[in-house]
């Protein structure tokens, strides 16, 4: 551990002490967070912090649309305290429309340049934590049982084959879900973007709640195909299961797992103190532990073995400030509503 970590530690203490104890009667510390990575992830994340200072956490895990939703929804009484993780488009969304609070960390020379950059268009109201590219995983024994092409591009999941042969989640719901229909509509403009869309919807068996469980369904070989950030994919083919993560030939889009505290905060030292602590390599080290295999945003973090390599992927120069904004996030999901999930399958 560096000067800078321990000099952390010891404000952090230092802040677990004056929350606690100042104002005369010793009060527990505690902190609400929000949680919109994977549940080991959110669980591991609580308890290590816990360990670090002695404050109370209690978590809640669910999707990053679903979080937006309850922290808009709570908004004139504010419930939580941080929201870690989950794309960046919600998160965006959140500063936008003034949900979150502006908070600029002493860690942030620690961090790489599209963490920051995150921040800046957010007026310090978020901040990069993790990236990771979209992509999709295919149960390689399901595609030769079905005697089925291995899919390789975008173009492919909406070949006639497919048909019923591929999960993603719904974009309401789902982070992972709106980051794919904004880069289709990104990679193809939004009319074809959109016929994209349709002709996919003909291929789908099930929208899921969570972007995560379509190559979880697919590791069970309860689907073929299961469109998802390719380090979620890499998780299942290592713990075994016969999936094979694909880069789609066209291109693809990514996010910026994002962090943000909540406007209002009750425990706003609290939640000051998480958020430094996060961005810190050894906080992010934990990711290793649960096989989340993110690129990290703290330059001295690590990187899996196993993880995506950024380098060998063709990456859109994806709009985040467009299409994390509350008006773009509404209108497309509207038209997605409207145009793509009535129609019959």
């Amino acid at each position: 551990m560096g000067g800078p970590h321990e000099k952390l530690k010891l404000a952090l203490f230092a802040t677990v002490a004056t929350v606690a104890f100042g104002g005369g009667a010793a009060q527990a510390a505690k902190l609400t967070l929000y949680c919109s990575a994977q549940e080991d992830w959110c669980q591991l994340m609580a308890r290590s912090f816990e360990d670090a200072t002695g404050i109370d956490v209690n978590m809640t895990r669910k999707s990053s649309g679903e979080t937006f939703a309850q922290i808009k929804a709570e908004s004139s009484n504010p419930k939580g305290d941080v929201w870690w993780g989950g794309t960046g488009d919600p998160h965006l969304q959140a500063a936008e429309e003034g949900l979150t609070e502006p908070y600029v960390s002493p860690m942030r020379a620690e961090l790489h340049p599209w963490a920051i950059s995150q921040a800046e268009s957010a007026g310090d109201r978020t901040i990069g934590i993790y990236s990771g590219a979209l992509g999709y995983g295919y149960n390689t024994e399901l595609l030769a049982a079905d005697n089925l092409p291995e899919p390789q591009c975008w173009a492919d999941l909406v070949k006639p084959e497919y048909k019923g042969h591929v999960q993603m989640a719904n974009p309401n719901s789902s982070g992972t879900a709106y980051t794919t229909l904004a880069t289709i509509v990104q990679l193809f403009g939004e009319d074809e973007g959109f016929e994209f869309m349709k002709k996919l919807h003909a291929n789908i068996n099930q929208y899921t709640k969570s972007g995560s469980a379509p190559i979880k369904a697919a590791a069970r070989g309860e689907t073929t195909i299961g469109i998802v950030f390719q380090h979620d994919a890499v998780k299942q083919a290592v713990k075994g299961f016969p999936i094979k993560v694909v880069s789609p030939c066209e291109g693809t889009g990514y996010e910026i797992g994002s962090m943000s505290i909540i406007a209002g905060a009750r425990n706003m030292d609290e939640a000051k103190a998480f958020y430094d602590w996060a961005l810190t390599a050894d906080a992010q080290n934990l990711a290793l532990e649960v096989n989340a295999f993110q690129v990290p945003s703290n330059v001295n973090a690590k990187t899996s073995d196993a993880a995506p390599d950024f380098s060998k992927i063709k990456l859109i120069d994806y709009d985040f400030k467009k299409y994390g904004s509350s008006a773009e996030r509404k209108r497309l999901l509207q038209k997605w509503d409207e145009e793509v999930s009535t129609l019959p399958q």
